[in-house]
């Protein structure tokens, strides 16, 4: 049973609410290059931490074609106690939209996950990289964001040979986000998202959760210090807490953590 638990909370790890500094595939203004680097006190990530609670440095890069197509990649330390043998998320993106009528404007594109070194063959179980792909698509209007997302592959690693039902292609994250101006320097991100797993465990936990599906919701605010550099600090927080309240690393079992629930970050970030 612990080693089912164990399997299943570190292929739920990458799935959660509102992002602290990933990329996650908006272009940039087209026809340029754009940088991002930061450093946040905890990488949150659709409502889950990526770090084990613990200060993340990251950084990526992002083109946009007067076409409407866009492309780029994004990089985080990760915690080994989530990904064992790994040390580092590489996220590689491309995407093409158009704006429709108005304010409203679409866009779809594919998304991959990499975590070089990581297997969970670090940790005795059997082998399985966690590097996924989704296909999203996403509908805006103004400052309101609607996207979908949706698995290619087995999600994160998940699969009957890791304590599963079946297998977890086709497993979906829903989100709406909203961006407010509240004045020159100050800005709220707002963000709900759902997570569909598209199975289950076998075995239930100790807790007796079996389902890893769950909801999450976040609030970042941020100043704009000057033309490049802003600072912002956020609140996250993810529901299904049998699940995730207990969750073991992979380095000591006798190591567990509230990885979902309600979390606080800042994030220092400068984009060029």
């Amino acid at each position: 049973m612990n080693r089912i638990y164990r399997v299943a909370v570190a292929t739920m790890l990458c799935l959660g609410g509102i992002q602290a500094a990933r990329a996650d595939g908006v272009p940039a203004s087209p026809g340029m290059m754009s940088g991002n680097v930061a450093v946040v006190t905890d990488y949150v990530f659709r409502g889950l931490t990526q770090s084990w609670g613990r200060p993340a440095i990251q950084g990526g890069a992002d083109y946009a074609a007067a076409n409407g197509f866009a492309a780029g990649f994004w990089g985080s330390s990760i915690s080994g106690r989530s990904y064992p043998g790994g040390a580092m998320e590489l996220d590689l993106y491309a995407s093409y939209g158009h704006a429709i009528a108005g304010a409203w404007s679409w866009r779809a594109g594919l998304y991959g996950y990499v975590y070089p070194g990581a297997n969970l063959d670090h940790a005795g179980l059997a082998p399985r990289s966690p590097n996924t792909v989704e296909a999203n698509a996403a509908l805006g209007w103004k400052w309101l964001t609607l996207k979908y997302n949706r698995a290619l592959t087995d999600y994160f690693g998940a699969d009957v040979e890791q304590g599963y039902r079946g297998d977890s292609k086709g497993s979906g994250y829903l989100q709406l986000d909203a961006v407010f101006p509240l004045d020159e320097r100050w800005s709220l991100a707002l963000h709900a998202g759902h997570t569909h797993y598209a199975t289950v465990l076998a075995l239930p936990l100790a807790s007796g959760a079996r389902d890893p599906g769950y909801s999450d919701f976040g609030a970042t605010l941020k100043y704009q210090l000057d033309g490049h550099w802003s600072l912002g600090g956020g609140l996250t927080h993810a529901t299904n807490a049998a699940f995730y309240r207990h969750t073991a690393s992979f380095l000591d079992s006798r190591d567990t953590r509230d990885v979902g629930g309600t979390r606080g970050f800042l994030m220092l970030q400068g984009t060029f």
